[in-house]
């Protein structure tokens, strides 16, 4: 199990690629993994084969996924021993609160999401503990989702709270160490004030609770109160379009205008998921914009700035605006290093009930974000499939990386059983990918694209 994640550590990548190079069997047909020897190259073969075309097997799309789609949610990984913990705690928007930190690297945490956490440091175990027995709020913030000019790592200052909602601590006989193991959801926004370490070295802050703003109507602003008594009542208008007129119905000013309605952006970002892929069933996720706004936040393959960028947004139409244009912009999904392509959106599907982008940890803590997609390119595997720890019950999974710069990019899965379906899958890491944007003309040389609001 050891030799399984010397890639992820940058160990012997190089080496077993050039020795992947002479193989040259097929195995696709083989279902039986416990015999199973995957080659790189004839896996290369297999990807490049596929992604000639990004149309030419739709039905593999559209095909009816047996697999349980409840499992993932459930991270049943951990164990079957967490303790449920109930009750909500809801801090006070435009609020100055005092909250214990975790830095996690390239995990920006939404509202609504998911976060599974294997913890090994003991005073993060102990203020773990303390946290549960109190009101079970912590707050994540990404570390490192960008470099400054010095090259030091840069810790986010828009984070948001979690609720611990699942728990459970061990403590190893031997050594009398503590470990834990908890889920906790995604709550409430919040903006970084200040912060400090404490005698026991855990990070504690003073966060602002960022509030969630409705965005006014257009020219309203610009209107007097006194011209107010002069307009008709928005009840026997159009609601799209709003005219001021005096009491004869005569137009008084020619200001003719489009409300800020928010059921057409909803609307707009729906029929933009159902062109990704049909099998995301946007037609059955929520109408309320914040939910919605922050459902494709997690969801969409942004890189952290990206991401962060959404979330320091106060208003939800606002995200859903800048999520829409940069989809638009966005067709393939790239290597992080070398923006390499290893992905088409519309390869993109959900295995999970909380959508294709879920949060998951490894045995060693680390929480990896994954993607998932029906097929990769570019991509390399490293290892046998194995079933242990696997975050999709009945899949096994093999190490893959970048063909290019052998970066880490994810993991195949590979279905366990011929009744599932799909009998393969990529998990590509968040960490490793960001969206490939297309170049428009009306840039000038040393502009930038910037999405809208």
């Amino acid at each position: 199990m050891a030799d399984e994640f010397l890639p992820l550590l940058g160990i012997n990548v190089i080496d077993n690629a050039e020795n992947d190079e002479d193989s040259s069997s097929s195995d696709d047909d083989e279902n039986d993994l416990e015999e199973q020897n995957i080659d790189v190259d004839e896996e290369k073969e297999d990807d490049d084969e596929n992604s000639n075309g990004e149309n030419t097997n739709n039905t593999r799309r559209l095909q009816s996924i047996t697999f349980d789609t409840s499992l993932p949610g459930t991270h049943s990984y951990l164990g079957d021993d967490l303790e449920d913990i109930s009750g909500r705690t809801i801090y006070d928007e435009d609020g100055l609160v005092s909250l214990p930190l975790i830095k996690l690297p390239g995990m920006v945490l939404v509202p609504g999401q998911t976060i599974p956490l294997t913890l090994f440091h003991q005073h993060v175990v102990a203020m773990m503990k303390e946290v549960k027995d109190s009101d079970k709020t912590f707050g994540v913030v990404a570390y490192r989702y960008l470099e400054n000019e010095e090259g030091s790592p840069t810790t986010a200052n828009i984070g948001t709270t979690a609720e611990i909602f699942s728990y459970k601590d061990e403590t190893d006989d031997q050594t009398g160490l503590s470990s834990a193991s908890l889920m906790a959801k995604g709550r409430q926004r919040f903006k970084v004030v200040e912060s400090r370490r404490t005698n026991t070295g855990i990070l504690m802050a003073k966060v602002k609770i960022l509030k969630e703003r409705m965005l006014p109507e257009f020219l309203e602003g610009a209107r007097p109160p006194s011209h107010c008594k002069f307009c008709c009542n928005p009840v026997e208008q159009d609601p799209m379009e709003q005219t001021a007129v005096d009491r004869e119905g005569k137009v008084i000013a020619n200001v003719s205008y489009v409300k800020n309605r928010q059921e057409s952006v909803v609307q707009r970002m729906k029929q933009k998921l159902n062109k990704w892929n049909e099998t995301l069933q946007a037609d059955k996720l929520t109408n309320d914009p914040i939910e919605l706004s922050y459902w494709v936040c997690q969801n969409l393959p942004l890189d952290d700035s990206q991401r962060l960028n959404l979330l320091s947004l106060d208003s939800a139409v606002q995200r859903l605006r800048c999520a829409l244009s940069i989809m638009e912009k966005c067709s393939v999904i790239c290597c992080r290093e070398c923006k390499t392509h290893v992905a088409l959106t519309n390869d993109v599907f959900s295995l999970s009930l909380e959508g294709p982008l879920g949060a998951y940890v490894n045995p060693h803590g680390h929480v990896h974000e994954t993607l998932t997609v029906y097929k990769s390119q570019n991509i390399n595997l490293m290892g046998r499939p194995t079933k242990e720890h696997s975050w999709f019950p009945g899949y096994a999974w093999t190490i893959a990386y970048c063909r290019r710069c052998t970066n880490h990019m994810g993991w195949k899965f590979t279905a366990t059983t011929k009744n599932l379906t799909p009998q393969k899958f990529f998990g590509l890491t968040r960490g490793s990918v960001t969206p490939g944007m297309q170049q428009t003309d009306e840039l000038t040389d040393g502009d930038t694209w910037m999405p809208t609001m």
